[in-house]
């Protein structure tokens, strides 16, 4: 092999190189920007970057294939509504209604198409389309396992409701603004009313 014909070699190992690391890097940086704190906590996870991202394509893939969707504003105002009967139990009964925030959030997954077999599956399912609050989830998750144990504080408990909400108020935000509708629609015509 004459001397030209290995610069070219090496010059098109050297293209080659930069466009699989430029490639590579567009590809993590897309799955941080989509997963946020959950990009983090599978890399730990796994242990493996590569690993880590395949991980998290396979979920996207996964939550693509199925039919989530926004609730309709009967359904989102009548869990709006629950929640806020659950919120309300915390002061008389706050291991109860962590149950019930747990079995809610539960009800409105499967409402929007979430399957809700095992919690891992379900909270990978989850940080796809909502990242942000997918650690609330798996913290109120902790907990609601603390309690069931016996080992939860009330102040556990309280933390666990904050978890909760936040996860429950991301499902619904689709159709927040319908929520919001009817809301000012009910205090309309209850202005009206005599």
């Amino acid at each position: 092999m004459d001397s030209t014909a290995i610069w070219v070699l090496i010059a098109v190992m050297l293209i080659g190189a930069i466009i699989w690391i430029t490639l590579s890097r567009r590809r993590s940086q897309r799955l941080r920007q989509r997963f946020g704190p959950e990009y983090d906590r599978t890399i730990r996870t796994e242990g493996n970057v590569r690993k880590a991202e395949a991980s998290l394509e396979a979920r996207a893939k996964r939550v693509a294939k199925l039919h989530i969707r926004p609730l309709n504003s009967t359904d989102a105002q009548r869990f709006d509504a629950a929640w806020r009967a659950v919120q309300a139990r915390f002061v008389d009964d706050p291991r109860e209604a962590v149950t019930e925030a747990d079995r809610l959030v539960g009800e409105v997954m499967a409402a929007r198409g979430y399957p809700v077999g095992d919690f891992e599956q379900r909270v990978a399912d989850v940080s796809v389309d909502h990242p942000d609050v997918v650690m609330n989830y798996r913290a109120a998750r902790e907990i609601a396992l603390q309690h069931a144990e016996g080992k939860a504080t009330t102040e556990d408990l309280r933390q666990a409701m904050v978890h909760y909400r936040a996860l429950f108020r991301d499902l619904l935000e689709a159709t927040k603004d319908e929520i919001h509708e009817h809301e000012r629609d009910l205090a309309s015509a209850t202005r009206r009313e005599p």
